[in-house]
C-alpha cells in the first residue's frame, strides 16, 4: 500500500481514485456548518504579528453544487444511495428548504456514501462534528450505515474547551465546550480495542501509598460489600471474620486472592485486598473524553491551523480501531494530524484536502517530523507537475478554489515559507510576503505577486510602485505566461539589491515563470530571518514502508 496525499475535492478523489472496500478506518473532521471563515495564523513576526490567511470556508449557500448534489441523491446516481438516504434528503428538502443547512447536509451525504463504499466490511468510521448539525448528521449516518447492515456504536463527547470565553457569559445559555464524535462500523465484525487511561507516576505513588514486606507498592481496598449491596448468599465466615453484608466474591475467589498474597488482615481481623501497582493497567475509556486536553498556545504541537486537533485524540481513535499495517483515511486533512499520527503508529494512510495551504502545511509537517527525504516515500497527487496541469488549476472557476493557483505558486516557489496575503480589494497586487535579514540587521520585506492571465510591462511598473509604498526591498513577479522583452527590460532597470548576508546581488524585481518553477525547480534562494510557520516536532523513528514519489493526476 502506497501512502497517498491528494490535493483536490475529496468527492472527486474518492470517486476516481479510492477503490471499493480498501480502507480499514476513516476519520472525518469536516466543516461543521458554523457559517464562519477560518484563518491560518502565522508566527509572531513583529509588525505583521497578526498576519493570517483564510484556511477554509465554512459558510454554506444554495448554489449549483447543492443543486447538482440534490439531483444525484434523488436520482440515485450510479446506485450509490440507499432508499433511506434518498427519502431522508427528500424529506429534509421539504422541512428545511433549499438553504445553507440543506446544502451542507447534501455535501456530507454525498461524501459519507463514498466513505461507506471504500470501507472494508470490517471497517470503522468516526465523524467529528459539533452540536450545530450533529442531530441531522446522525440521521444521514443511520440512513447510510444502519440501512445496509452497519452499526451505530457510540456518540462520543470530547470536552475541547475548559474555560468559558467572555462573550459566552453574555449569551444567556450554557457554553458550548464539547464536540461530538460519532462511531460507526460497517458490519458486526470489526476491530476494537478499548483504550485505557493511566495516571501519572506522581498520582500513582499517591494512590498506591502502601508498601508490603517484599517492597511492592499497593493500595488497600475492601473485599466486603457495603450495606446498599448486601448479598446474603455471599455472607460466610473466612478465617474467623464474618462480614455483615457479605463478600464481594465467592469463597473460591477469596481463597485464590489469599494464596496469591493479595490479602492482608487488619488488627481486628478484617481482611482487605492488596491491589499492587505492578498490576495496574489503567482505566477503560468510556464515551466521555475529558482527559484529552485541547491545543493551547504554549503546546509544542500547535501549527497555527484554526481547527487543529491534538495528536492524542487521533492516537486514541487509531489505536482503538485499527492495527499496524491497516489503511487509515482522512478526507478533510486540514493540517495533517491524522496522517502524521497514522505514520507514527505504523499505519498506511490516505489524506485529501481541497486547499493548497493545507497540502503545503502537511508536506512541511511530514518533513519536519520524519525527515527531509520523507516525501520520496509517498505519492503526492493533484499538485501541478507540468504546464498543462498548472493551466488547469489557474483556470478553475470553482469559487471554493479561486485563489488556489496563486497559493500553489507562492508556496511552491518559497518552499512553503511565504505569508499569503488574504486582503481583498486594495491589496496593491500583493499575493504574498517573505522576510529576510537586511543590512541594518533588521528584517526586510520581499513582496510576491502572481499572475495567471495576460501580462505587460506596466505590471512591473505597478509592482515597483508597490515596493516603494510598502517599503519593501525586493519584489518577485511570478507569471504563468512568458514575460515580454519589455517586461524584462523594465525589471532590470529597477536595479539590484546587495546585502552583506547574501553571497551575490539580486535584482530588485525578479520575474519567475511557472515553467521555471516546474521544469527547472527554481525556488527562492534567500536565507530568511525567521520561519512564518511553526515546525512540527521531529519523530524519533519513522515507521512505514519506503514508498514512491508520484505527482500523477
Amino acid at each position: 500500500m502506497v501512502n497517498k496525499l491528494f490535493y483536490g475535492d475529496n468527492l472527486e478523489v474518492l470517486r476516481r481514485y479510492i477503490k471499493d472496500e480498501s480502507v480499514d478506518l476513516c476519520y472525518l473532521d469536516p466543516p461543521f456548518n458554523s457559517q464562519r471563515n477560518y484563518y491560518q495564523i502565522y508566527n509572531n513576526i513583529g509588525r505583521e504579528d497578526r498576519a493570517q490567511a483564510q484556511a477554509f470556508i465554512d459558510t454554506w449557500s444554495w448554489n449549483n453544487f447543492a443543486n447538482q448534489g440534490l439531483a444525484e441523491i434523488l436520482e440515485n446516481y450510479q446506485g450509490k444511495f440507499t432508499s433511506q438516504s434518498i427519502d431522508l434528503i427528500a424529506g429534509l428538502t421539504k422541512v428545511l428548504g433549499k438553504d445553507s443547512l440543506l446544502a451542507y447536509l447534501i455535501s456530507m451525504t454525498l461524501r459519507i456514501a463514498e466513505i461507506y463504499r471504500v470501507l472494508k466490511p470490517t471497517g470503522s468510521f468516526y465523524l467529528h462534528c459539533d452540536p450545530t448539525a450533529s442531530h441531522y448528521l446522525k440521521l444521514v449516518l443511520d440512513s447510510i450505515f444502519c440501512s445496509q447492515g452497519g452499526y451505530f456504536l457510540n456518540e462520543i463527547t470530547w470536552k475541547r474547551n475548559f474555560t468559558k470565553k467572555g462573550s459566552q457569559y453574555q449569551m444567556q445559555r450554557f457554553a458550548n465546550n464539547c464536540d461530538i464524535i460519532f462511531f460507526y462500523s460497517k458490519s458486526d465484525c470489526y476491530f476494537f480495542e478499548t483504550p485505557k487511561t493511566k495516571l501519572s507516576r506522581q498520582e500513582l505513588e499517591k494512590k498506591y501509598n502502601k508498601i508490603d514486606e517484599k517492597g511492592r507498592r499497593y493500595k488497600s481496598e475492601p473485599v466486603e460489600l457495603p450495606a446498599m449491596m448486601a448479598r446474603e448468599n455471599l455472607r460466610y465466615e473466612y478465617k474467623g471474620y464474618l462480614p455483615v453484608y457479605g463478600w464481594m466474591m465467592n469463597r473460591e475467589k477469596l481463597e485464590e486472592l489469599d494464596r496469591q498474597g493479595k490479602l492482608y488482615f487488619t488488627r481486628n481481623g478484617k481482611p482487605r485486598r492488596k491491589n499492587f501497582l505492578e498490576d495496574y493497567e489503567g482505566s477503560e475509556v468510556d464515551n466521555l473524553w475529558i482527559d484529552i486536553m485541547p491545543l493551547g498556545q504554549k503546546q509544542s504541537e500547535i501549527l497555527g491551523y484554526p481547527t487543529q486537533k491534538p495528536e492524542a485524540l487521533l492516537e486514541r481513535i487509531i489505536k482503538a480501531s485499527s492495527n499496524e499495517g491497516d489503511v487509515v483515511l482522512d478526507a478533510y486533512c486540514g493540517c495533517g494530524t491524522t496522517v502524521a499520527v497514522a505514520q507514527k503508529l505504523g499505519r498506511h494512510w490516505i489524506g485529501i484536502d481541497i486547499t493548497y495551504q493545507s497540502i503545503s502545511l502537511i508536506i512541511k509537517r511530514l518533513e519536519d517530523s520524519f525527515g527531509q527525504g520523507f516525501l520520496e516515500q509517498i505519492e503526492l497527487n493533484g499538485i501541478p507537475k507540468d504546464m498543462d496541469s498548472a493551466i488547469v488549476l489557474a483556470n478553475k472557476k470553482d469559487d471554493r478554489t479561486c485563489k488556489e493557483f496563486e497559493k500553489w505558486a507562492l508556496l511552491t516557489y518559497t518552499n512553503n515559507r511565504a505569508i499569503i496575503n488574504q486582503k481583498k480589494g486594495a491589496d496593491r497586487g500583493i499575493d504574498g510576503v517573505v522576510y529576510f535579514q537586511g543590512n541594518q540587521d533588521e528584517s526586510e520585506k520581499v513582496i510576491l505577486q502572481v499572475k495567471s492571465g495576460n501580462i505587460k510591462s506596466g505590471d512591473i511598473r505597478d509592482l515597483q510602485g508597490t515596493l516603494t509604498l510598502e517599503g519593501a526591498a525586493m519584489g518577485i513577479f511570478i507569471t504563468l505566461k512568458a514575460p515580454t522583452k519589455a517586461m524584462i527590460k523594465t525589471a532590470k532597470a529597477v536595479g539590484i539589491y546587495q546585502s552583506k548576508f547574501m553571497s551575490q546581488s539580486m535584482d530588485k524585481i525578479s520575474i519567475v515563470t511557472i515553467q521555471e518553477i516546474l521544469k527547472e525547480k527554481k525556488r527562492l534562494d534567500i536565507k530568511l530571518s525567521y520561519e512564518v510557520l511553526k515546525s512540527a516536532e521531529k519523530q524519533k523513528e519513522t515507521q512505514g514502508n519506503q514508498l514512491k514519489f508520484d505527482l500523477d493526476i
